[in-house]
This record gives structure tokens, sequence and C-alpha cells, in this order.
């Protein structure tokens, strides 16, 4: 009795052990193309943004509850460890360059959810790049309905960029769970030629 007792007891710290040991677990999702600017932090995306916090690990992980658009903290949802994402100045950051009009967008999941909506806002003209980003600045382009599907592992939705944008923009992208409070946040960094 008393050696099952120790062997349940190894087997439950191992387990735990494993838990903490992998982050990305419980890890989700991000935008790879065109890259976000969290995965612009990591060696995959290249490494070409830096000082992007826990986002050079797994920048899958920016989850917080639904409709979380907290001023000055937009692109980190206000997530522990990854503030680093909200600095915001016009050249901080590496741009993806792009047109207007079809813009396809690229997700890749690392843990597939029940999904409400995708949810896709662009800065609108003449926001101010050198300032704290808020949800102020951003205008709904456009929202896909999952009907609470669960989406493959890559996702590729088609999105329209106005016209009426040029040069330095930031999309912002939240994909919506169906079946928990929580969301997925992302910023895409582009140039619009």
């Amino acid at each position: 009795m008393k050696l099952s007792h120790k062997v349940l007891s190894v087997c439950l710290v191992s387990l735990g052990m494993v838990s903490l040991m992998s982050p990305t677990a419980s890890a989700h999702g991000y935008i790879k193309e065109p890259a976000s600017r969290a995965y612009l932090g990591t060696s995959a995306g290249g490494n070409l943004n830096n000082n992007v916090g826990r986002a050079q690990w797994e920048p899958q992980s920016i989850e917080a509850p639904k409709n979380t658009f907290i001023d000055g903290k937009i692109a980190s949802a206000g997530v522990s460890g990854f503030s680093p994402l909200d600095e915001q100045t016009e050249m901080r950051w590496h741009k993806n360059e792009i047109t207007n009009g079809s813009l396809n967008i690229n997700w890749f999941l690392t843990a597939r959810h029940r999904t409400s909506t995708w949810d896709y806002y662009i800065t609108k003209e003449g926001w101010n790049p050198n300032k704290p980003l808020t949800f102020d600045n951003f205008e709904l382009i456009t929202q896909f309905d999952d009907k609470s599907m669960i989406p493959p592992t890559l996702v590729s939705q088609n999105i329209q960029i106005p016209n009426t944008h040029k040069g330095y923009h930031i999309i912002l992208s939240v994909w919506n769970v169906a079946d928990t409070t929580n969301a997925f946040y992302q910023v895409v960094d582009v140039d619009i030629q």
C-alpha cells in the first residue's frame, strides 16, 4: 500500500512538472502572414522585432477576456509579460508591405477552439503612430462568423484594406472563442503602398 502511494505521488509530481515546463501546452494561435508584431519577434519570424517580452517564445498566448480593448495596451490586451508589444512609435516595429484591396490573413493555431467570430480592425486615417494605441484609433473592417465551429490548424481569411488608407497602419485581429469568455489578440504593422 505504501509503495503504490509513493508511485502515485511521483506520477502526480512528474505530471505537474511536465505541465509547468510546457508553456505552449495551453497556447492557441498567432498571425503568421502577414506576420504579426508578436510573431516577428520570434526566431521563426526572423527576429525582425526586438524586445517583445514573452512573445519571443509564445506569440500565440495573447489571450484575454473578450472585448479587452485597454487604451495603451491594445497590442498586449493587458496580458502580463507582453507589455513591450504596446510600445508605439512610427519606427519601433517592422512593417509588412501590402497594397489596398484584398489581403489574405493566415492564422496558425497551436490549439483549436470552437470559434464565435474573427474580427479585423484597422487604424483610421489620421491616427498618430507616435502615441499609445487606443481603441478609438481603430475601425472594424471585417467580421467572419464561424458559428461555433472548430477551425483547422491553418485559418486563411481574406479581408479588404480600404482604398483610402496609405502608409503606416495597424491591423488589429481578434479571434473570439465560442465556448469560453476569452479571445486571442494580434496586431499586424503594415505599410500600405
